[in-house]
């Protein structure tokens, strides 16, 4: 048998024997809980001050649970708080504080609450703020993106299908793609905010409670749009963390793709960019290594977060209304979803800015893949060619290229017009790089042109 604890817990009247040692300590969650004390607090005194205003606490009382808590918050920021396991999680350490420190009144402070709604509501608090704090550097990493964009509005580059080069594109048109991702992540993290920002308190264990509460004040007094509709759901719905964690999840992907190019393009064989190197590492045993470490590492971070949202989704699996202890098992995944994701976007943001890239080496890997192929196939279309017939045309055209190791604009006239007869000398004017981008002048192409105002339009919607 193990060493037995005490029974000395807030909800001990009805135990007979005190808590196994190992038990007390596995079930605690005071260890990673303990990071929502500012949010804890926030909602108690938004739950005191309702208390008073119904007129179960008087106010005095509510002036003692308030000096006494904003004191809790003062030791707990300067870090001499006396966090216990035994007390089991961050509500009960700090309420077992808060009765040492203003006696029976703070016994009070429960009154008309459980662990359950309280749980439900410092969580939604912390990831409601988290998500504002996320969606800021979110907009910093697109406005060093926009600003990039215009940087290399007019910098050809090959664009990409299948990793092989089809047509020529601009390094700015490319950076505004990812933008573009971006600025889907943040529209949905928005969405996502709205269904965070509806307030559980006072639904109490789950079937709410018998004192005159006043649910609407509490939701004001904590910035909640709403109060919850179901004390049911409101105290066992974990619905609005699984979809921050899919918003997350989203968003990793799109930096994995950004990571992924950004360390190819970093390569010998791409030599396309440089990354500063404050943002790289090397190899202890090669001295020429120049590692792209911060992409790598947010790579494989995606897979970290995208785990944690199989990891929720599986713990809500088959939960039975209400409150389960399961649900104790929701806070590190999101916890650690949040981090990482900050953590990821404050790398992404601060490093974007600073790369610098290498037009003269983009440009010759434009020219060398035949990227204007399909502009010499809409010529001919132009000429009166349906276009199957000047698909196969320029194949042919092409493959006289990979034999003779021309590009299409190396050609001379009289070798295209070996392939058709219609081609005349303006066909140059389609078959440079230049002219293949300049041509794509519509909203959305590649044109630089129409890379400089869909920047300007991206910069004027991150002000709005």
């Amino acid at each position: 048998m193990s060493e037995q604890q005490s029974t000395d817990k807030p909800w001990g009247g009805r135990f007979t024997e005190p808590t196994d040692t190992f038990v007390e300590g596995f079930t605690a969650s005071v260890d990673f809980d303990k990071r929502l004390y500012f949010h804890d607090i926030q909602g108690s005194l938004a739950h005191a001050r309702m208390l008073t205003q119904v007129e179960v606490l008087t106010e005095d009382e509510y002036q003692a649970i308030e000096q006494g808590l904003t004191e809790i918050r003062s030791r707990i920021e300067a870090g001499n708080f006396p966090w216990s396991v035994k007390l089991e999680d961050v509500h009960m350490n700090i309420e077992a504080q808060l009765t040492q420190a203003i006696g029976i009144t703070g016994k009070k402070l429960h009154t008309g609450r459980s662990r359950n709604d309280q749980v439900a509501t410092d969580i939604r608090l912390y990831l409601r703020d988290e998500i504002d704090v996320i969606s800021a550097e979110l907009v910093r990493l697109q406005t060093g993106l926009i600003e990039q964009a215009l940087t290399y509005a007019d910098t050809i580059m090959p664009g990409f299908t299948h990793l092989q080069t089809a047509q020529p594109v601009t390094l700015g048109h490319h950076l505004l793609a990812w933008n573009e991702m971006l600025q889907r992540d943040y529209e949905r993290l928005q969405d996502c905010r709205k269904r965070v920002n509806v307030c559980p308190l006072g639904a109490a264990a789950l079937a709410g409670t018998t004192y005159p509460i006043d649910r609407h004040l509490s939701a004001q007094l904590l910035g909640f749009e709403r109060p919850t509709e179901n004390s049911l759901d409101s105290v066992s719905d974990r619905d609005f963390a699984i979809e921050f964690s899919s918003v997350a999840s989203l968003m990793m992907i799109h930096l994995s793709r950004m990571s992924e190019e950004l360390i190819l393009w970093t390569s010998a064989q791409f030599n396309f960019i440089d990354l500063p190197d404050r943002f790289c590492t090397g190899s202890s045993i090669m001295p020429q290594k120049k590692n792209p470490d911060v992409p790598e590492l947010v790579r494989g971070k995606s897979g970290r977060v995208v785990g944690h949202l199989i990891s929720l989704l599986m713990l809500m699996k088959s939960q039975p209304l209400a409150y389960n202890k399961d649900n104790q098992e929701d806070k590190e995944p999101l916890f650690d979803v949040i981090d990482t994701a900050k953590g990821c976007l404050k790398a992404f943001a601060d490093m974007i800015p600073a790369i610098q890239a290498k037009p003269e080496v983009m440009r010759e890997a434009a020219r060398r893949g035949f990227s204007t192929a399909t502009d010499l196939a809409d010529y001919l279309v132009r000429q009166g060619l349906p276009f199957r017939d000047a698909h196969e045309v320029v194949g042919k055209a092409v493959a006289h290229g990979v034999a003779t190791q021309k590009d299409l604009a190396e050609m001379s006239l009289q070798e295209l017009q070996g392939f058709c007869a219609s081609i005349e000398a303006d066909v140059f004017d389609v078959l440079t790089l230049e002219g293949s981008v300049q041509a794509r002048d519509h909203i959305g192409g590649t044109a630089p042109s129409q890379v400089r105002a869909a920047a300007h339009r991206a910069r004027a919607r991150l002000g709005a």
